[in-house]
């Protein structure tokens, strides 16, 4: 394969979920940059998304609520039906809340789970089903977090949905491999956005001193790592975690 081919996603189906955000938003350019069909999701951003949509001409808007399975079948059952089956999948879309493991209830542990966990979850599941029976190769990028891997204070139930993201990646590359379809994961570090440098300027200038490339991430950081995964470039590579965190994973921890 020529070395112009590796990342072109011309004729490809990608649905992003999570486009609202900064870091969907990134993937969702950097996918139709490279030549794919592209399929939004949101759940409460439906103005931005939108506005993103005509941006990179994207093929549909979708508003489903992640923390349900069956609207994520009915949104999937709907893309076939349109001849918009994805064959490839990036789930994005997660919620982050800051908890104290003594002080946090059992509905913040259950809200997190159903979207972070569940959604992913469903979401492969039902496309897997879609491109099984379409008899169709695909790949799936999941968006988890350095903190599946290393948690933080106030994040045990955010950290626990993560790794449990990691784990499915490698279960789920495990049973779809044989149906030619790769599942990896993308984990980011600390991803610059506004105002995050005057909401919590502490933790920024801890990463700046930490991390080996001393600088935060961007959306454009880990949407070129999710290109390559969903690329020819990445045709091998399945169940793997791919870190995007500036070196972070190679510091000690003691």
């Amino acid at each position: 394969m020529a070395v112009s081919d590796l990342l072109d996603l011309t004729g490809h189906t990608a649905l992003v979920t999570g486009a609202g955000g900064g870091i969907g938003s990134s993937i969702a350019r950097k996918l139709a940059d490279a030549g794919a069909r592209v399929v939004l999701h949101y759940n409460s951003s439906k103005t931005g998304v939108e506005s993103l949509a005509n941006e990179i001409g994207a093929e549909r808007v979708y508003g489903c609520d992640l923390s349900k399975s069956a609207k994520i079948k009915a949104m999937i059952n709907t893309l076939v039906s349109e001849d918009r089956t994805p064959d490839l999948l990036v789930n994005n879309a997660g919620v982050q809340t800051v908890a104290s493991l003594l002080d946090a209830d059992e509905q913040v542990w259950q809200d997190i789970n159903k979207v972070n966990l569940g959604g992913v979850y469903a979401l492969t599941k039902y496309v897997a089903h879609a491109l099984v029976a379409e008899k169709r190769s695909g790949a799936i990028v999941n968006i988890a977090s350095i903190e599946g891997l290393d948690p933080a204070e106030g994040h045990a139930h955010y950290a626990a949905s993560k790794a449990a993201v990691l784990m499915y990646t490698r279960a789920s590359a495990l049973e779809l491999g044989p149906h030619n379809i790769r599942v990896n994961a993308v984990a980011p570090g600390l991803i610059s956005r506004p105002g995050i440098e005057e909401d919590w300027p502490d933790g920024v200038e801890r990463w700046r001193a930490r991390a080996p490339l001393t600088r935060l991430g961007t959306g454009e950081d880990v949407a070129n790592a999710v290109l390559f995964l969903l690329s020819p470039a990445g045709v091998w590579i399945s169940g793997n975690t791919l870190q995007v965190d500036g070196g972070m994973g190679a510091q000690n921890r003691w």
